[in-house]
């Protein structure tokens, strides 16, 4: 015999006398089964952006095209609610987007012994330095459902709207559809 074959004969001896080592493999081979499980559980969750609503990663040239993301993003969420059916939904805006623009003040002493405040928006290659994009809140909006005549799935929606949107219930109208 070569000399791997031995150590593995003397390994093979070894692990047979160690007592209940069937019950350590079953412990062993369960630990990696549930590991793998969560691994690709939690990696499904991280590629399926169809459910987030992160604004971050958007770039909106106007309102309006921030309200048809945002329609289409909660229609494609609120339809996946068991018994929700087909749902419409239609946004009202109280305002648009507001930017607030990095500004730095300037402080001139007059001779006469007070001073004049002059503020300038600061401009990096001639264009302003944005310092905040204050997203529209949303004025109400109208949920239109096939599902709806049955209240859990109609408070289910509601539910649902209050915790993406923050939005009061009392601006939020849930209709049947046909």
């Amino acid at each position: 015999m070569n000399k791997w074959t031995e150590k593995l004969m003397l390994l093979w001896d070894r692990l047979k006398k160690i007592k209940h080592i069937g019950l350590y493999l079953a412990l062993l081979l369960a630990v990696i089964v549930v590991g793998i499980y969560f691994t690709t559980l939690s990696s499904s969750k991280e590629e399926n952006p169809s459910t987030n609503l992160d604004t971050n990663t958007q770039t909106f040239s106007s309102s309006g095209e921030y309200i048809t993301w945002l329609e289409n993003k909660l229609e494609n969420v609120l339809g996946k609610v068991k018994g929700a059916g087909n749902v419409e939904i239609i946004l009202t805006l109280d305002k648009g987007f507001e930017y607030v623009y990095a500004t730095e003040e300037e402080i001139k002493e007059l001779a006469s012994g007070g001073s004049v405040t002059t503020t300038k928006v600061v401009l990096v290659n001639g264009q302003p330095v944005l310092e905040e994009e204050i997203f529209p809140s949303i004025k109400g909006i109208v949920v239109v459902s096939q599902g709806a005549e049955d209240v859990g799935v109609r408070l289910n929606l509601l539910s649902a709207l209050q915790t993406v949107v923050s939005v009061d219930s009392s601006k939020i109208t849930i209709l049947e559809g046909n």
